[in-house]
């Protein structure tokens, strides 16, 4: 059984980090669970317990210590999970990238490194507090105090408005067009794209074409319930497309996702349409 808690940001963070997380999961020493994750934004994650490896290399299980920094993915990210394991960690809006990033997003998405190479030694501070924690606020309160720091010390505090627009616009209105997106937030199509580029990780065609796809596996998993219109408007112009777009974000046909055993990648969905219509 796979347990769930998230948190929202203190009002001085939210601009830059949508949510906190404490995944655990209570396995015998024998289980195993692969699963793939998709991620819509980079993420940090404190591995607290456990045996937590992707497939980041061909056929190869890696890991990446125990703070992991997780680009956004444009494709699935197999993981594998050998035993119970604890995690706590945070999303990260793409709006808030610039205050805690100095590498342009795209060229970390779909990578999995350890903290250490983008955040130095604030990334052991990180893993120190929140090990040290007896309860989720003490790890809450740990991973804030290094967040405040990491802004200070980049110097770049304001959150992208407008990227934190499109952010809404594809977590509500996967279907619209890039053209029409732009113009919304009072961008050029090329300004979009290169600033989608450096905060999300991926062209806005993409990032909407994601969001598109994870609506419509939110709506099969039961997490969702569209009105007719949207689903009219999810749905794919036919079986070839259907079977294309999920082969991409999931290695698997529709049918093999809808009875698919995934755990980890069911729970990211969950949480996604908890939080998808916050501001």
């Amino acid at each position: 059984m796979l347990l769930s808690r998230t948190y929202r940001p203190s009002a001085d963070l939210a601009p830059y980090i949508r949510r906190f997380y404490v995944f655990e999961a209570p396995l015998p020493d024998g289980a195993v669970i692969e699963d793939f994750l998709l991620a819509e934004t980079a993420f940090v994650r404190c591995l607290l317990r456990g045996d937590w490896a992707a497939q980041t290399h061909g056929d190869e299980w890696n890991t990446a210590g125990n703070v992991v920094f997780f680009g956004a993915n444009s494709r699935p990210l197999r993981v594998r999970v050998k035993g119970g394991f604890a995690v706590t960690g945070f999303a990260i809006r793409p709006s808030g990238w610039n205050a805690l990033f100095a590498e342009s997003h795209d060229s970390l998405s779909n990578q999995m490194l350890p903290l250490q190479q983008l955040w130095g030694e604030l990334a052991e501070t990180l893993y120190a507090g929140v090990a040290a924690a007896v309860d989720d606020a003490g790890q809450l309160a740990a991973m804030e105090a290094a967040l405040r720091e990491r802004i200070a010390l980049m110097r770049s505090p304001d959150a992208d408005l407008q990227m934190a627009r499109f952010e809404v616009i594809a977590r509500t209105d996967s279907t619209m067009r890039v053209e029409d997106a732009a113009t919304e937030i009072g961008l050029s199509v090329r300004q979009l794209e290169r600033r989608c580029l450096a905060t999300f990780g991926l062209t806005p065609k993409a990032i909407l074409r994601r969001s598109r796809f994870l609506d419509t596996a939110t709506a099969l998993r039961g997490f969702s319930s569209p009105s007719e219109r949207e689903l009219d408007a999810l749905r794919y112009f036919d079986q070839s497309h259907m079977s294309k777009e999920f082969k991409l974000f999931t290695g698997m046909t529709p049918r093999t996702f809808a009875n698919a055993v995934t755990p980890l990648q069911t729970a990211g969905l969950k949480l996604r349409e908890e939080g998808r219509f916050e501001d």
